[in-house]
C-alpha cells in the first residue's frame, strides 16, 4: 500500500497564483475555490489594475503587483504559476525556496535543462512540484487509458498523431504579442503549447518515450516559430509513432486525432476537440463513447493536487513525468 503523507501545514490548501490570464479566469483557478479543502486567498499580475479587477470579480481577498510578494505572503501555503513559459523556471525557483509546493502551467519550461534546475530545486527543498497537464485526469482520456488496459485491442503496436490548424485559426495568431509564437518565450510555436498535451498523455498511457527525431519548417514566416513539424517516436516498451503538426494550411484541411493501432482494434480520439472516444475492432465494430468536460476544465487533476499535498492521494502528473515531454520535444526539434 503506498504510503501517503501531508506536504503542508494546515488542513486546508490556500493557493496564491501568479500571473492571472486568460487560463485562470474560467479553466483553472475558480476551480481552486469550489474544491472542497482549498481557497484562493491571493493573486498577482504585473499590472496593478488588471490584478485588482481580477480580484473584485472572482472574490479573491488580496492582489499583488510583485510575484514576490505573492510568495511571501504568510496566508498562502501553493502556489499557482499561471505565467507564459519563460518565466516558470525563475518563479518556480523562487516559490519553492520559499518552502511552497508549486502546480505550473505546461509545458513546463522552455527547456529541458530549465525541467531538470526545477526538478533539482524540488528535491533540494523538499517541495512537491506539479505541472498542469489535465488530460492525465478527464474521463474521456482516462476511457482511453481503461480501454487498453482492459485489452480491447490487445497489445498496442503504434500511435499516430495529426494536428493540421489554419493558417491563421484564431484572433491570438494574428496579434503581434502573441507568445505562444515566440520561442524565446514559449520555447518554440504551436508545437510546444499544444503536442505537449498530446504527448504527455502518450506517456501516462504507455510510459516514457526512448528516442525521438523529426523536421522542423518555419514555410510560411509569419512569425518567429516554426509552423510545421513531422516527427518519428519509440517508446521504451517497443511502441512506435507518427505525427504531423501542421499550423499553415487551409480551414478546410483543418483535422485533429490520435489514433492508436493495436492488434484486435484501434482507438481514435480528440485531444483538443470533441470529447468523444471511438472505439473500432472486428469483433464488435465501431462503438462511440461519449463524454462532457467540465466548466473547469483542471478541476479533476487540481483536485487530485489538493489530495496529493493533504496526504489523501497521488497526483498523476508530477514534475518527473512532464519534463520528459519537453526531452521529446527537444529531440523532435534537433
Amino acid at each position: 500500500m503506498t504510503n501517503l503523507s501531508k506536504k503542508i501545514r494546515g488542513d486546508k490548501v490556500r493557493w496564491g497564483i501568479i500571473g492571472v490570464g486568460d487560463v485562470c479566469e474560467v479553466k483553472s483557478a475558480p476551480a481552486m475555490q469550489i474544491i472542497p479543502n482549498s481557497e484562493l486567498v491571493a493573486v498577482m499580475r504585473r499590472n496593478h489594475e488588471k490584478a485588482a479587477d481580477y480580484a473584485r470579480r472572482h472574490q479573491v481577498p488580496r492582489f499583488y503587483s510583485s510575484a514576490q510578494q505573492l510568495i511571501d505572503d504568510p496566508a498562502v501555503n501553493a502556489i499557482y504559476i499561471a505565467t507564459p513559459p519563460d518565466a516558470h523556471h525563475s518563479l518556480t525557483l523562487s516559490a519553492l525556496r520559499s518552502g511552497k509546493p508549486v502546480y505550473v502551467e505546461k509545458p513546463m519550461a522552455r527547456t529541458f535543462d530549465e525541467c531538470l534546475k526545477m526538478i533539482d530545486a524540488s528535491n533540494h527543498y523538499t517541495q512537491p512540484l506539479y505541472v498542469a497537464y489535465y488530460r492525465r485526469a478527464l474521463p474521456n482520456f482516462l476511457h482511453v487509458k481503461s480501454l487498453i488496459e482492459q485489452g480491447y485491442i490487445g497489445d498496442v503496436r503504434s500511435v499516430n498523431i495529426t494536428l493540421i490548424k489554419a493558417q491563421e485559426p484564431d484572433k491570438k495568431a494574428q496579434d503581434p504579442n502573441n507568445w505562444r509564437v515566440d520561442p524565446k518565450i514559449a520555447g518554440g510555436g504551436y508545437f510546444y503549447d499544444l503536442a505537449s498535451h498530446q504527448f504527455d498523455f502518450l506517456d501516462f498511457l504507455f510510459g516514457p518515450i526512448d528516442s525521438a527525431k523529426g523536421h522542423v519548417e518555419n514555410q510560411t514566416k509569419k512569425y518567429p516559430a516554426e509552423d510545421i513539424v513531422t516527427a518519428s517516436f519509440r517508446f521504451d516498451n517497443g511502441i512506435l509513432g507518427t505525427g504531423l503538426w501542421s499550423f499553415n494550411c487551409a480551414h478546410s484541411s483543418e483535422k485533429e486525432c490520435i489514433t492508436i493501432l493495436g492488434e484486435k482494434g484501434e482507438i481514435e480520439f480528440a485531444t483538443f476537440g470533441d470529447p468523444q472516444v471511438i472505439l473500432r475492432t472486428d469483433e464488435q465494430g465501431e462503438e462511440v463513447f461519449s463524454f462532457t468536460y467540465p466548466k473547469h476544465i483542471q478541476q479533476p487533476l487540481i483536485s487530485t493536487v489538493v489530495g496529493d499535498l493533504l496526504g489523501e492521494n497521488i497526483c498523476p502528473s508530477t514534475a518527473l513525468s512532464a519534463s520528459r515531454t519537453n526531452w521529446v520535444m527537444e529531440q523532435i526539434f534537433r
